[in-house]
C-alpha cells in the first residue's frame, strides 16, 4: 500500500467528471488499499479518487458506526429531510463551512467483489456519502446550492 498526494483547491482533477468502473481489477484494488491509508494517515471521514488524481468513480467513507466502506459507481437512490451542519473537506484544509445536506441518505454501489450494495445512512454518514459523490462530478461544498455559509471552525455556534 501507498500513501497517495491529496490535491488541494485549485486542481483541475477536483473539477472533472469521473469515468464509471466497468471492471474491477488487480489496478482498482490496489487503488482502493491505497485510498485507505491515505484516508487513515489524513484522519479523515471520506475520500474520492479525484482527490488523489484519479478520474474514476470511488469513494470511500468511514466512521465509527460503519467502518471503512468502499464504495465503486456510487448513486444516491434515495434521499430525505435536511440537515444543516458544518463540514470540511481534505482536498481545502482549514476552511470549514455549514452546508445544506438531505438528513438521511441511501446509497447504490459495487463493493470490491463486485456485489452490489445498500447503505443507508444519517447525519454524518449521509453528509459524508453526498459530500465524496459530489467529488467525482466536480463539486465542492463550497459550491452555491451546497453552502450556506463560511465558518471560523473556532466560533461558538
Amino acid at each position: 500500500m501507498a500513501k497517495l498526494r491529496i490535491r488541494k483547491k485549485g486542481d483541475p482533477t477536483l473539477r472533472s467528471h469521473s469515468r464509471p468502473v466497468d471492471k474491477i481489477t488487480d489496478r482498482i484494488i490496489t487503488l482502493l488499499d491505497d485510498m485507505a491509508e491515505t484516508l487513515h494517515d489524513a484522519d479523515g471521514c471520506g475520500l474520492a479518487a479525484p482527490q488523489v488524481g484519479v478520474r474514476r468513480r470511488i469513494v470511500l467513507v468511514e466512521t465509527e458506526e460503519t467502518g471503512l466502506l468502499e464504495l465503486i459507481n456510487p448513486e444516491i437512490i434515495a434521499s430525505e429531510g435536511e440537515q444543516l451542519e458544518q463540514e470540511g473537506c481534505l482536498s481545502i484544509p482549514g476552511e470549514w463551512g455549514i452546508t445544506r445536506r438531505p438528513a438521511k441518505v441511501t446509497v447504490r454501489a459495487l463493493n470490491r467483489a463486485g456485489e452490489t450494495c445498500e447503505y443507508t445512512g444519517e447525519g454524518l454518514l449521509a453528509r459524508a456519502f453526498c459530500h465524496e459523490i459530489d467529488h467525482l462530478d466536480g463539486k465542492l461544498y463550497t459550491d452555491p446550492g451546497t453552502l450556506v455559509r463560511m465558518v471560523d471552525p473556532d466560533e461558538d455556534e
